[in-house]
C-alpha cells in the first residue's frame, strides 16, 4: 500500500512538473494565431455556461420595443461594433485580430437563441480570455439591458432600427471616409 501511495505522489509530481515545463519554457500556444490548447475549449465553455446558468438574471426589467432597440443600437455602435461588426459589414481589424474570433452578433442567428439574461450577463461581466470586456462599470443597467434586448431580438427588429444599424457612420476606432477634394480649377 505504501508503494502505491508513493507511486501516486511521484506520478502527480511528474505531471505537475511537465505542466510547469510546458508553460514556463514557452510551449503553450498563447498567440492569437495559435491553435487552442488541449481541452481549452471544453474547460472554458463548461465553466462559462455553469457560471452563467447560476448567475444570469431570470427576468427582464424592460420591454423590447422600438425605443429600447433604438437605444440599444446606439450602445451597440459605440461599444460592441468595433469587435463584433455591423450588419452586412466586414469584420473590423480589431475583430480579425482577436482569439477566439468575436461572433457577428447581427448576422445569422447571432445570440437570438440565448435568453436575454444570458446576453446581459455576458455584457455586464465579460468573458475571460476572449477579449470580451465587462461593461458593468462603464454602462448603466438600462444600457446593458437595451443592448441585450437588441441582440436577443436581432432577427425581428423594426425597419427603423435596422436602418440605424445600417447607417455608414464610422465606428469607434475606425477612420471616417476622407472627403473627396474638388478638382483644381483650370483657367483658360
Amino acid at each position: 500500500m505504501k508503494t502505491f501511495i508513493l507511486g501516486l505522489i511521484i506520478g502527480w509530481c511528474i505531471v505537475a512538473l511537465a505542466g510547469y515545463v510546458y508553460f514556463a519554457f514557452g510551449f503553450a500556444p498563447v498567440s492569437v494565431y495559435s491553435a487552442p490548447m488541449p481541452f481549452e475549449k471544453f474547460m472554458a465553455n463548461t465553466a462559462l455556461h455553469a457560471k452563467i446558468d447560476r448567475e444570469m438574471p431570470k427576468s427582464v426589467p424592460m420591454q423590447g420595443n422600438e425605443a429600447t432597440y433604438s437605444a440599444g443600437a446606439q450602445v451597440y455602435r459605440d461599444n460592441c461594433a468595433v469587435c463584433h461588426g455591423m450588419p452586412a459589414g466586414p469584420q473590423t481589424n480589431v475583430g480579425q485580430g482577436e482569439f477566439p474570433k468575436p461572433p457577428k452578433l447581427l448576422q445569422g442567428k447571432g445570440v437570438t437563441d440565448d435568453p436575454p439574461g444570458e446576453t446581459y450577463w455576458k455584457v455586464a461581466n465579460g468573458i475571460r480570455l476572449t477579449g470580451m470586456p465587462g461593461f458593468k462599470k462603464t454602462l448603466s443597467e438600462d444600457q446593458m439591458w437595451q443592448v441585450s434586448l437588441l441582440l436577443a431580438d436581432a432577427d425581428k427588429l423594426p425597419a427603423s432600427v435596422k436602418d440605424e444599424l445600417a447607417s455608414p457612420e464610422a465606428l469607434p476606432g475606425e477612420k471616417a471616409p476622407a472627403p473627396v477634394a474638388p478638382a483644381p480649377a483650370t483657367h483658360k
